[in-house]
């Protein structure tokens, strides 16, 4: 008989007579489950004990919360609900549901009871089981804790791994704003007046510090030297090579009333110093207020756009131009260009024609002289302004990619 068969099977009723079995399977009840649904409910009263005959079935804790536990899978053979019969109160002390279809026989708690009178054998099997079972959970137990302790172990560690960042961060951004300050006191912190013309300038780093520097140095007898200059980095170290070639340039300048002979000057200086992962590029020009005239040396720095009195873009020869700090005797592009009244010229870094938009598409200096034209009638320094804004707002992000510097210097209509 199919049923006296499926109970041999299970180790707890193996060792049953013949005629007990043949009982069992006449007043035994079948159940059938689908996946997914409960058989027992933890906490639920009265519950029946079930022999699974066939599928698979997973013990629960706390079943659909957010705390829910799994404690084991259970096989065909195992009893289920039998905790129950040694809680005072019968309430099921865990959920059982069904992994797979399940076939299953249910004895009440009557039939159960009368099952130990016949067979009082039967209880030391049954206390066998329920104690494996307990150290089962048991072990279970003790792996999740340790588990969990190697977990928290690895959270404190990260804690404390991620406090220590924190605090190296803050003490970054402390030596980030010295550095800040630093740069921004070397920096003119007012525009030069010269009769008869306007100045205006804007620098914004891409970072906290930039290598980008501009300056205005009096020559004394109405000259006026001015430079653009970019280091080749950005952050802290471009900012002290930028410091340190802003000291030199102003320290030749008072030397030497030639642009050139200037930045050899400053070339030599910084080749002597053996930085050599780093350079600079620069244009300095000395402007002749009496004269109305701009002399400039480029080393390595885009050619300022000058306009004319009518705003038309004065074409001007371009020589090639080396950065210092690299070379011995680096080519420089030696020019000088008459300022007519109205006129303008303006020196910027790369940062301005090299900023990009979403499509990688660079500013450009056609965008650029547009801009300078479209605002040549309004202040110097507000179309200074102007123009970062339009690069900025080109570039479609809260940041431009590089160091941008604007150096305008206008010669007014009527001179005052």
């Amino acid at each position: 008989m199919l049923e006296i068969d499926l109970l041999r099977r299970i180790s707890l009723f193996a060792s049953l007579p013949t005629d007990e079995l043949e009982l069992m399977a006449r007043t035994l009840h079948r159940r059938h489950l689908v996946a997914g649904e409960f058989l027992l409910q933890e906490g639920q009263q009265g519950n029946p004990v079930y022999v699974l005959l066939e599928g698979q079935v997973e013990i629960l804790k706390n079943a659909g919360a957010p705390d829910e536990r799994l404690l084991g899978v259970r096989q065909p053979g195992t009893l289920l609900g039998e905790m129950s019969l040694f809680s005072q109160d019968q309430r099921s002390t865990a959920s059982v549901r069904a992994l797979t279809p399940l076939n299953l026989f249910e004895l009440t708690r009557a039939e159960f009871n009368d099952l130990l009178h016949r067979q009082p054998d039967l209880a030391y099997a049954l206390v066998g089981l329920i104690s494996a079972r307990l150290e089962q959970s048991e072990n279970t137990t003790i792996q999740e804790l340790r588990e969990k302790n190697r977990q928290l172990t690895q959270a404190y560690q990260e804690l404390q791994a991620a406090q220590a960042q924190i605090i190296e961060k803050e003490k970054l951004e402390r030596e980030l704003d010295i550095a800040r300050r630093i740069q921004r006191s070397i920096l003119p912190n007012a525009l030069p007046r010269r009769a008869g013309f306007e100045m205006g300038a804007k620098m914004a780093p891409a970072r906290a510090v930039g290598g980008d520097f501009y300056d205005f140095i009096p020559l004394g007898e109405g000259k006026l030297g001015v430079v653009v200059g970019d280091v080749s980095d950005k952050g802290v170290p471009a900012a002290l090579y930028m410091a340190l070639t802003y000291s030199l340039l102003r320290a030749e300048a008072r030397r030497s009333p030639s642009p050139a002979r200037v930045l050899r000057a400053v070339n030599r200086h910084l080749l002597e110093m053996s930085v050599r992962e780093m350079y600079v590029t620069a244009i300095y020009g000395v402007l002749d207020a009496d004269e109305g005239r701009f002399t400039y040396a480029r080393a390595g720095q885009p050619a300022p756009l000058a306009l004319d009195g009518q705003g038309q873009r004065r074409l001007l020869q371009v020589d090639p131009g080396q950065p210092l700090g690299l070379l011995g005797n680096p080519l420089l592009d030696e020019q000088s260009m008459a300022l007519p009244p109205g006129g303008i010229v303006m020196l910027y870094s790369d940062g301005v024609t090299e900023a990009a938009d979403p499509q990688e598409i660079e500013f450009g200096e056609q965008r650029l002289l547009a801009a300078l034209q479209a605002n040549r009638d309004a202040p110097v320094q507000s179309t200074c302004d102007r123009l970062w804004q339009i690069v900025t707002d080109y570039c479609a992000a809260p940041y431009a990619q590089d160091d941008i510097t604007l150096v305008e210097i206008k010669r007014l209509a009527t001179d005052s």
